[in-house]
């Protein structure tokens, strides 16, 4: 399994933006499709976005078109998710997720992705 280890989580106002990094080690991350998810308090995990291992395709889920972009950089092992124009209804802990391609392309449930970081706090401010 690669491991995951998220970072750049903070707080910030309505409007605002922050960049999510996801750092890798183990298996060869290039290998991996790999996707952000987020739960907010007393909801449950959700998909935000998802990029193919070879960064070629990205798909995300409609709250968030237009605003964040996930990106992959295969030669530092890093994941990254821009988020732009933040609302309040953005805060939540984000995690980052992985799937090795040996398993096909994933859909769009936590439990389709098999590698899992520990999260970081997303809190936007009204």
């Amino acid at each position: 399994q690669v491991q995951l280890v998220e970072s750049g989580g903070g707080l910030v106002q309505a409007g605002g933006s922050l960049r999510l990094s996801c750092a890798a080690s183990g298996r060869a991350f290039s290998n991996y499709y790999m996707g952000w998810f987020r739960q907010a308090p007393g909801k449950e995990r959700e998909f935000v976005a998802g990029i193919s291992w070879t960064g070629g395709s990205t798909y995300y889920v409609d709250s968030v078109k237009g605003r964040f972009t996930i990106s992959r950089d295969n030669a530092k092992n890093t994941l990254y998710l821009q988020m732009n124009s933040l609302k309040p209804e953005d805060t939540a802990v984000y995690f980052c997720a992985g799937r090795h391609l040996s398993l096909g392309s994933p859909g769009l449930r936590d439990s389709d992705f098999t590698s899992w970081g520990q999260g970081t706090q997303v809190t936007v401010s009204s």
